[in-house]
């Protein structure tokens, strides 16, 4: 029986728990979120959809308790038209430390002790301030990061070339957010150093790198947000918990070389973070690294 947690029922926790019920990943789902009438409606909304799936669910609302036994709860709180006016996502730290404090604080309240998986802006920021407000060891408790950054620019990629994304390996890397980097050292196409195609002139790693940075917003300007893309990367996570599935990929994960949480590579498995091995990169993207980590910490000093 998997049991999961879902704080924050705006338009990515929402889709989350859609995605996760369709999937059947979760026998009991615990959605929580501050609109009590929101919370109601997404209730009898998924359950007006089981008689016609192949899966369904026990749905509980807003009670902290019934995440004592949770094995794992997503937090997906925020606001994103603060994002949204600004184009950054440091734009929701204010509100979200706030908001990570209060809910990290109920978290450790109901006794929760399993894995905790945080979508909420900026990720790598919020992430700190949970991990204090819950108390979890950090292998427990991680977030989507660069994830879907990763994603995007295998997207890219994938285009420019008429082929298929999955045919893209790299990452993303830093924080989610302004300063992060694509990687270039660590991208193949086939199996071929996308640096080596650049020096044929057959990309331009320049190009691709604003559209991969920007393609957030390209979204956001359409719809005021973004759900498909972060929600199926948190429901991949989940599923590599539940499986054991020793996924290895760029999440938001701590690491104590640099103090913080950031977009790392990492392998995923039954007990959340199962281990983190350095990647080799160029000196110019180490210091990347570096300086993206500084960004993080600099701005969620207290």
């Amino acid at each position: 029986m998997h049991k999961i947690g879902i704080i924050g029922l705006g338009h990515v926790g929402t889709t989350v728990a859609h995605i996760l019920l369709m999937k059947g990943l979760a026998d009991e789902l615990i959605l929580i979120d501050q609109n009590e009438k929101k919370v109601a409606a997404e209730y009898n909304d998924f359950g007006d959809s089981f008689p016609r799936t192949n899966h369904s669910a026990v749905i509980k609302q807003n009670d902290y308790n019934e995440l004592a036994d949770a094995d794992i709860v997503i937090t997906a709180f925020g606001d994103i038209e603060a994002t949204n006016r600004t184009g950054d996502r440091f734009a929701e730290l204010p509100i979200n430390k706030k908001n990570a404090r209060e809910v990290g604080a109920k978290i450790k309240g109901s006794g929760f002790n399993g894995i905790l998986i945080n979508i909420s802006n900026p990720c790598d920021a919020v992430l700190g301030v949970l991990q204090k407000a819950t108390g979890l060891p950090y292998d427990r408790i991680f977030g989507t990061g660069t994830s879907l950054d990763t994603a995007r620019m295998q997207r890219a990629i994938g285009t420019n070339f008429h082929e298929a994304p999955q045919n893209v390996d790299g990452y993303v890397l830093g924080e989610h957010g302004n300063t992060q980097f694509t990687a270039w050292s660590t991208i193949h196409l086939d199996g071929i150093p996308v640096t080596k195609l650049a020096d044929e002139g057959k990309v331009d790693l320049d190009q691709l790198a604003t559209a991969i940075r920007n393609g957030a917003f390209t979204i956001m300007a359409g719809k005021g947000y973004t759900c498909f893309g972060v929600a199926t990367c948190a429901a991949q996570l989940v599923e590599a918990v539940f499986t054991d599935k020793h996924l290895f990929g760029p999440v938001s994960v701590y690491m104590q070389k640099y103090g913080c949480y950031i977009g790392y590579p990492a392998v995923i498995g039954a007990h959340g973070i199962e281990d983190i091995h350095e990647i080799k990169l160029t000196a110019e993207e180490e210091d990347l690294l570096a300086k993206s980590a500084e960004t993080i910490k600099e701005k969620t000093k207290d």
